[in-house]
């Protein structure tokens, strides 16, 4: 990591301490946090409230250095392997320990078990796990999936699965746009995805398939709206979908294509209708948000439609060890197996890691702006933009995005930082910067908690 980096801010992977605390405990909650997310470093002799580098006396570094790594060997289990290293800033040094993303998550403090000792970063801060996130970071350790774990207080008959099966081969062939040879399911394909489970000579249900017949014993709904302008000020319109997934999919997609225009071509002597966003881009973000959606989260996928974009946030955060940058690229991990293996029989995606790629690239064909992608932590969200914006955007609109996204890196880096402090960074006026902040506000992107000189920015869900 280079200077400017290391010192750009407290952050979801930086944290600064003056000096060795007396009780370890004020630092180890942030190692576990780090193992717990995508890893971090915490750097020992700067000041975090101005960045004041004060460095560690030389004749105690390998003193402080022993401290730290017997706390981080007697605190933390399962077990953390710091990598501590020096650096010399100013004739001063300061001590810079690395934490890994962690592999066999949970991580938590020994002495105050999993419950209470179990902490994660969030906006630049670090937190107490609720029970819910111990959860996921325990399917996450265990590379196990939560739409695999088993409903045993759900009864399955034969007949069930039999519908089941033929439902999934009719939607199957109705997708089958390729003319590829559809087999028919069959019980012991089902068990192999994880949608059934044997338990010795009984067959239980999982919680993929309550979500893909959807059964009473675990369900969801996608919660539709449009709004009047670019804000969710006023509501014009609003319907909550419910029934299995492939229900919520169908209707969701219809219901955004009978709320968006739709305009004509001409190619050759045919005029060809042509929605303003691609149909294919819209499916594609919908089926994105089903599959990888948190299921154990219990908020719902939300889509609402404005002036300029269609924007559609699913519940849970990009997993830990992915990118904004690598989904773009095709690099995927699947959060829900069971479904994902059900909806690609069903050609309802192509191939894992093929969404986001598919979505950019349909964009461009359409000559629309390139889709916006916020992790926010809790929640994802992509943002699809109509044929009216693109008729708009210009080169000030492609930079407000730009500028945005700028934004967004440096509240993440460090939530605390003034509007001023931003400009200054950013080489912009504090103008500009509050304009920023009112778009970003007005979308729902951020949100500011406390007062101007003593706040914090945060992420919305």
């Amino acid at each position: 990591m280079d200077l400017a980096s290391l010192l750009g801010g407290e952050s979801n992977c930086i944290e600064y301490k003056e000096a060795l605390p007396n009780n370890s405990l004020n630092y180890i909650k942030t190692v576990v946090a780090f193992a717990n997310g995508k890893g971090g470093k915490i750097v020992f002799g700067i000041e975090d409230n101005n960045l004041n580098i004060v460095g560690i006396a030389s004749d105690k570094v390998f003193e402080v250095i022993d401290s730290i790594s017997n706390a981080i060997s007697d605190s933390c289990s399962p077990t953390i392997i710091p990598d501590i290293s020096l650096k010399t800033i100013n004739n001063r040094t300061i001590i810079i320990v690395e934490i890994d993303r962690g592999k066999q998550k949970p991580y938590y403090i020994k002495s105050l078990g999993i419950e209470k000792g179990t902490y994660i970063r969030v906006a630049g801060t670090t937190r107490l796990a609720d029970r819910t996130i111990i959860k996921e970071l325990m399917l996450e350790g265990s590379f196990k999936s939560f739409d695999k774990e088993i409903i045993k207080d759900l009864i399955l008959k034969d007949r069930d699965i039999n519908s089941f099966c033929k439902m999934l081969y009719n939607i199957a062939l109705a997708n089958n746009q390729k003319g590829n040879n559809i087999k028919k399911i069959t019980k012991n394909q089902l068990i192999s995805w994880g949608v059934l489970a044997r338990i010795k000579d009984k067959l239980f249900p999982t919680i993929s398939y309550a979500l893909l017949t959807g059964n009473a014993a675990f369900q969801t709904e996608i919660q539709c709206a449009v709004f009047k302008n670019a804000s969710r000020t006023v509501f014009v319109d609003k319907r909550d979908i419910t029934g299995n997934l492939f229900e919520q999919l169908e209707e969701s997609y219809k219901y955004i294509l009978g709320k968006i225009n739709l305009g004509a071509e001409i190619n050759g002597i045919k005029r060809v209708d042509k929605y303003e966003i691609p149909p294919e881009a819209i499916r594609e973000a919908i089926a994105n948000a089903i599959l990888h959606r948190n299921y154990l989260n219990k908020s719902n996928i939300q889509i609402a439609i404005y002036d300029n974009r269609v924007e559609i946030t699913s519940p849970g955060g990009l997993i830990s060890s992915l990118s904004i940058d690598q989904i773009k690229s095709g690099i995927s991990q699947i959060r829900n197996e069971a479904i994902a293996s059900v909806f690609k029989y069903a050609n309802i995606i192509e191939q894992w890691g093929s969404g986001i790629p598919r979505i950019i690239e349909l964009s461009k064909e359409y000559n629309l702006r390139e889709p916006d992608f916020f992790d926010l932590e809790s929640s994802f969200r992509v943002n699809l933009f109509r044929k009216t914006e693109s008729r708009k955007t210009n080169k000030s609109s492609n930079n407000n995005s730009k500028i945005d996204k700028l934004f967004i890196d440096l509240i993440k880096k460090n939530p605390k930082i003034t509007l001023k402090e931003a400009a200054d960074s950013l080489n912009l006026s504090i103008a500009t910067i509050k304009r920023v902040v009112a778009r970003l506000q007005n979308n729902d992107i951020i949100q500011r908690l406390g007062n101007n000189r003593k706040g914090e920015w945060r992420m919305q869900n």
